[in-house]
């Protein structure tokens, strides 16, 4: 643990000797060749690479979607490693919210419907379901679209339906991948934002991935891979201001 994270620090999810090893023909390519590390509760952490970094089968594996070859990951006290496929289901639906780059939405379905979905698989009942859903979709901006379908919106709004969803089991963690992928720079900023505000308000711990080391600025923490291991990790406590994302922008096109 790093010399100048507080006393107070609590991780939520520890990462110790980590490998992913795949096969290919008779070579072995590794995916991650060593990875340790922490995340503490409430924080917003970004795991940022290059394509074929490691960085998404390392999101994939602290979700328990890809076994590791060797190394532990403990989320909320619990060792990922030892759960059968049952139980990492189980997991997931009470512990873990998910933001994909394409927002994976039910395009038949309304904002309340699709947000209420995870709570449909946990069987809670319609009432009760559908007035969380509302709640969330106010919480993120959408109170005058909940009967609005994917298709009847834009790429941001579609967004903030996804982050609601994610948001409606009250989870510990939330993994995004990609979140802002498929949206211009201007609704990105939007929804970064929108991130920092559910970790400062709900003290929820999200871990992003992506490829932009401005957007994972962000981050209160920024864990930089290649090739399958840590360059470093940066302690990022600022808040980036929209006059210096625009600027950058500017400077980027």
């Amino acid at each position: 643990m790093e010399t100048n994270i507080s006393a107070a620090y609590r991780p939520v999810i520890e990462v110790k000797n980590l490998y992913k090893i795949y096969r290919i023909g008779e070579n072995k390519v590794r995916a991650l060749n060593g990875v340790d590390f922490s995340i503490g509760r409430g924080e917003f952490c970004s795991v940022v690479g290059a394509s074929g970094s490691g960085k998404s089968t390392l999101l994939n594996m602290l979700a328990g979607l890809e076994r590791a070859t060797k190394g532990e990951i403990i989320i909320a006290g619990e060792h990922m490693e030892t759960k059968n496929e049952s139980q990492l289901v189980l997991f997931r639906q009470a512990h873990v919210g998910f933001i994909f780059q394409s927002y994976n939405l039910m395009p038949n379905l309304n904002a309340i419907e699709n947000v209420a979905l995870p709570l449909t698989f946990q069987g809670v009942p319609k009432e009760i379901r559908e007035k969380r859903a509302i709640k969330m979709l106010k919480m993120v901006g959408l109170g005058k679209y909940v009967l609005h379908k994917p298709g009847q919106m834009s790429g941001g709004q579609q967004q903030r339906v996804g982050i609601a969803r994610a948001l409606v089991v009250n989870p510990e963690i939330i993994f995004a991948d990609e979140p802002t992928g498929n949206l211009d720079s201007a609704t990105s900023l939007e929804v970064m934002q929108l991130m920092q505000k559910i970790v400062r308000e709900k003290q929820q711990t999200i871990v992003m991935v992506t490829h932009d080391n401005y957007l994972a600025g962000f981050a209160d923490r920024i864990i930089h891979i290649k090739d399958g291991k840590i360059l470093k990790i940066d302690n990022n406590k600022t808040t980036i201001g929209e006059a210096e994302y625009n600027e950058e922008q500017s400077i980027l096109q």
